[in-house]
């Protein structure tokens, strides 16, 4: 087990182009740590430094107590799992789970007991003797990530393991990597991992903290929890969550002593612990963030704070409805337990509906620096 640390971390390629800009990332020991972003994000790239399969321009990177940046990939402590699997293909899935600990020259004997050991964590005894073509996806995945488990490494690297499987496949081998990071943290055999994904789900439902990636640049590093409610910049904002956040320019102008936002040709009062938070930016125009699940739907319009827009579409998710509402020259979506929204559905579309959002759980960012002003 070690932490692992960026310090100043760059990769410049031969052509100039800067693919990771000064990066500075901690990783506690046993963390599991998730370094989400869109394609083309240098998150590969970032986790490939650390393995050592890619070469660093600039900073360091530190496993445990030592500087690794010109040591080869079997000198780090480190086992990766890779996105194709990398089976030996004329090898045993029992062969290809050794094969690693044979290269150390370890004792028959151990070698044995540590691939019987995760064979059996990872449910592979049955299929020891087949070769990789004779196995399904999952099985193959599973095989790969045995293969990481037998070295004992002091780090798990893993570059988007799950992204050739199907949804159902996809949520149980989410579900069984995750409970493979806890049961050897049980053990008192713990791991550090990172784990590399473009998939939000993923990175929300496995990460003790997550890290968010945007063109070789990180634009927060949190829990799960922080990433969703307390965003720290627009990006963040907008891309953690399904659906995504409504993100909608506007304006902070001042009525009867309170600031309010714009919402196309209407306004909305901010709450009280809002409006402290951004008082500087009165009368700047600003973003608005509001998640869909924050947002309130009726067929009358709302006592105090909400604005109309027209219903235009809607999708049914079984137990929740989205509702997409037409303000101005853009759409608002709204989450609706089902039971609320199918009275008002029944009324039929395109026909004018009220609006409000929970103002407390709205984000406003400056229009400049896209940062969150309402924190």
């Amino acid at each position: 087990m070690a932490e692992v640390i960026f310090n100043k971390l760059e990769k410049v390629y031969s052509n100039g182009f800067k693919a990771v800009h000064g990066i500075d990332l901690k990783i506690a020991e046993g963390e599991f740590m998730v370094i989400v972003g869109p394609s083309g994000c240098a998150k590969s790239t970032t986790l490939r430094m650390l393995a050592g399969l890619e070469t660093i321009s600039g900073g360091e990177v530190r496993i445990g107590d030592k500087i690794v940046n010109n040591l080869a990939p079997k000198e780090r402590g480190i086992a990766m799992v890779f996105q194709n699997y990398a089976l030996y293909p004329h090898m045993t899935v029992r062969e290809n789970l050794a094969f690693g600990l044979k290269l150390s020259k370890l004792p028959k004997d151990q070698i044995e007991q540590q691939v019987n050991e995760a064979a059996k964590i990872l449910e592979l005894e049955e299929l020891m003797d087949r070769l990789p073509r004779q196995l399904s996806g999952g099985q193959a995945q599973r095989v790969a990530v045995g293969r990481a488990i037998v070295k004992k490494p002091d780090v798990f690297l893993f570059d988007e393991p799950l992204s050739n499987l199907d949804a159902k496949l996809r949520a149980s081998m989410r579900i069984r990597i995750s409970d493979l990071h806890k049961q050897l943290k049980k053990s008192g055999k713990p791991a550090t991992t990172v784990y590399v994904t473009h998939d939000q789900t993923e990175a929300m439902t496995m990460g003790d903290r997550i890290c968010v990636m945007k063109l070789g640049h990180i634009m927060q590093v949190d829990t799960p929890d922080n990433l969703y409610h307390k965003p720290k910049n627009m990006f963040v904002a907008g891309f953690i969550g399904a659906p995504e956040m409504n993100i909608r320019t506007s304006k902070l102008v001042e009525h009867d002593g309170r600031l309010h936002l714009t919402i196309g040709n209407e306004t909305m009062p901010l709450s009280a612990s809002k409006q402290e938070k951004v008082l500087d930016h009165k009368g700047q125009d600003v973003f608005y963030g509001v998640r869909p699940e924050f947002v309130s739907v009726a067929d009358e319009p709302f006592a105090e704070g909400g604005c109309s827009g027209e219903m235009v579409r809607v999708e049914n998710m079984g137990h929740e409805f989205f509702i997409y509402l037409k303000v101005a020259d853009y759409e608002l979506t709204a989450r609706i337990p089902s039971d609320e929204a199918k009275p008002m559905i029944a009324k039929g579309l395109n026909r004018r509906v009220y609006f409000r959002f929970d103002m407390n759980k709205c984000h406003i960012f400056d229009a400049k620096t896209e940062q969150n002003i309402s924190l």
